[in-house]
């Protein structure tokens, strides 16, 4: 027997699991800022990630590593007062949660109070139980992070697929259940094979939401830069783009420049 889909008015944690257990996807991106947070949470996107991301689209740096745990608060609290629908998880920066269960505790515990942010997102598997444990027990909801984590880059040595061996499959899958069983709301798959990432999906109550993980999960999350391509040097497979604003923004600029040397902008309608 089908199952009636529902219009959620509020997501929450909660939702999520509804929304496995009906079979509705769900629909994740990434945002920093307070204008473009509202543009996504107005569409309909159920899941918004303040992903540590900033550090590459927003600053410009290499790597997801250098963004500090005040700059995601600074981002994470701009969205948040965008929001009316989506769940807002903020991702704990590199550096902040990996050394020492008490200061993860105290890093989340800052980001649910300076930011208002609804969960918190952490890379890894079995390293950071105990991080993620005494997060969840204190009541701040944990979303998981496996397959190719960003905040490891140094460690792998490259952004390519991950568990595509066999013994390195096998921990994802125990990493997933790992995750589930102590308390995770959901997980981050990220670029690991399609057929795996099904399985993970499959074998776990609590939804999997895919990056580079194809369309067997329960949903899916892209940097919002990537997909309006405003950002164009990063083209990995993965990557839909559903608009040009780079080649869109850097034309309307440039007519922009031309209208001011022109003395076209501003014309007799556009002054007092």
């Amino acid at each position: 027997m089908s199952v009636a889909k529902k219009d959620y008015k509020r997501i929450t944690t909660k939702t999520l699991f509804d929304m496995k257990t009906n079979g509705t996807k769900i629909s994740m991106l990434t945002a920093y800022d307070y204008t473009m947070a509202k543009i996504v949470d107005t569409a309909g996107v159920d899941v918004i990630l303040v992903g540590d991301s900033a550090s590459n689209v927003m600053a410009g740096h290499e790597t997801t590593l250098p963004i500090t745990l005040d700059q995601m608060i600074y981002h994470a609290s701009s969205v948040v007062r965008a929001i009316e629908r989506a769940l807002v998880v903020v991702d704990l920066p590199f550096g902040s949660y990996q050394s020492d269960p008490k200061e993860a505790l105290r890093s989340a515990i800052r980001i649910m109070k300076e930011s208002g942010g609804h969960a918190v997102k952490l890379e890894g598997g079995k390293e950071i139980k105990d991080s993620i444990k005494k997060i969840l027990n204190a009541g701040i909801p944990v979303m998981g992070h496996l397959g190719l984590t960003p905040q490891s880059i140094y460690k792998f040595g490259t952004y390519t697929v991950r568990a595509k061996e066999e013994e390195e499959a096998d921990q994802l899958i125990e990493d997933a259940k790992m995750l589930e069983k102590i308390g995770c709301f959901a997980l981050v798959l990220e670029k690991i094979p399609a057929h795996l990432a099904t399985k993970v999906a499959q074998s776990i109550s609590i939804p999997v939401i895919g990056i580079g993980a194809g369309n067997g999960v329960d949903g899916q999350v892209l940097v919002l830069h990537d997909m309006l391509g405003m950002t164009h040097e990063f083209s990995p497979r993965f990557l839909r783009r559903y608009m040009n604003l780079y080649e869109d923004m850097t034309a309307a600029i440039g007519q922009y420049v031309a209208d001011v040397r022109a003395v076209d902008f501003p014309n007799e309608n556009e002054q007092y």
